[in-house]
């Protein structure tokens, strides 16, 4: 509320005067002070008042204080751009002491009164509509209780505006309930009653609703960043079936035996849910689809791969007899060609190609020794 403690600052000078820089700058000091804190408390004191019930009786009073109020910020912000951070020559100076002492009617921002005076008006104002508005002891508190409560049911509105379409009607049929017990308080405040005991509990109703609205709020924002998530997670994995389930028919069709891993379903999981309960067992499930994916793809990769590798030793090992120069020894020759053979297979019976394979370097390792021994 008001504090009728704080008054404008003393004005240095009189009209036609250029008092001293340091008067004035400490005199602009305390009227910026002036105009911020009283502008705040002229507005506490309007909510008050329409809080109480009695806007329309002090309409007038309120609007003769704004009025003054803002014909001294107007001269202020003048003196201010004159005053130009202490730059001041003594024309200036004499122009801020025509500012703060002028009533002339050519002056736009004059209200027919001195800074002085358009100063103790207003505050003699301020004080008049502190005692109209705080009839009974506590009243003042109250109308403070009631302004918050009202700022508060409107982040409430903001909050209900957010609300799915299922849940909203009864969101603004909640808000609607505190709005009609704050309209009840605000209406006994403004015939002077007592009204803390009922202020209380509606102040936490609020809080409580307020705090509710907010968490849900988040959890949807939650909801929603996780359903992005499963999106993504799915999408990634539909994409690794496609190619898992390639990898594994290639696999079958090249090698017997070829491991025997499912390729995991993922349209089989069901549309992806928008409910926090609902997600996280979702997600849970996707990850359970991907380890199980990675665990067939590491088998299928592993038996292709040893294959391959097959092949690439029979490769290494010719090149050797060719270096040798032992290539074309009918048995090697042979061997070499059945494990061929064996390998083009469709599929190639694993088993008899490690030990193809195995014979041949055993026919090579052979031929090598004897060579040697000779």
């Amino acid at each position: 509320m008001v504090d009728l403690t704080h008054t404008a600052p003393a004005a240095p000078g009189a009209l036609g005067s250029a008092p001293a820089a340091d008067e004035l700058q400490a005199y602009l000091t305390g009227l910026e002070q002036w105009v911020r804190l009283r502008r705040s408390e002229l507005d506490d004191l309007d909510a008050a008042a329409l809080a109480a019930g009695r806007g329309d009786e002090v309409a007038a009073d309120m609007s003769l204080a704004l009025s003054l109020w803002k014909s001294v910020s107007d001269r202020y912000a003048r003196m201010w751009t004159l005053w130009d951070g202490g730059r001041v020559l003594p024309t200036n100076r004499e122009r801020i002491a025509t500012l703060i002492w002028s009533r002339g009617a050519d002056d736009p921002t004059a209200s027919g009164m001195s800074v002085p005076e358009a100063c103790r008006l207003c505050d003699a104002l301020a004080g008049q509509l502190h005692a109209r508005v705080e009839l009974s002891p506590g009243a003042g508190d109250a109308a403070g209780r009631v302004k918050d409560l009202r700022a508060q049911l409107e982040r409430i509105r903001d909050q209900v505006a957010l609300e799915p379409a299922l849940l909203r009607d009864d969101a603004v049929d909640r808000l609607a309930a505190l709005m009609v017990r704050l309209n009840d308080v605000a209406e006994r405040a403004g015939r002077g009653a007592d009204v803390g005991g009922l202020l209380a509990p509606l102040e936490q109703d609020a809080a409580l609703y307020e705090r509710d609205l907010i968490v849900g709020n988040q959890l949807r924002r939650d909801a929603r960043g996780r359903v992005e998530e499963a999106r993504r997670i799915r999408a990634d994995l539909e994409s690794r079936e496609t190619a898992l389930t390639a990898l594994a028919a290639e696999c079958v069709a090249t090698v017997d035996p070829a491991p025997k891993y499912a390729v995991p379903d993922v349209e089989a999981l069901g549309p992806i849910p928008n409910t926090m309960e609902t997600l996280e067992p979702y997600l849970e499930r996707l990850d359970r689809v991907g380890q199980a994916m990675t665990l067939a793809h590491d088998r299928y990769s592993a038996a292709l791969a040893e294959y391959t590798e097959l092949v690439g030793l029979l490769d290494g090992l010719r090149a050797k007899a060719d270096g040798l120069g032992v290539a074309a020894e009918a048995d090697l020759a042979a061997s070499e060609q059945q494990a061929r053979d064996v390998l083009a297979r469709r599929p190639a019976p694993m088993a008899v190609c490690r030990q193809l394979v195995t014979t041949y370097q055993s026919w090579l390792t052979a031929l090598t020794t004897k060579d040697v021994s000779k």
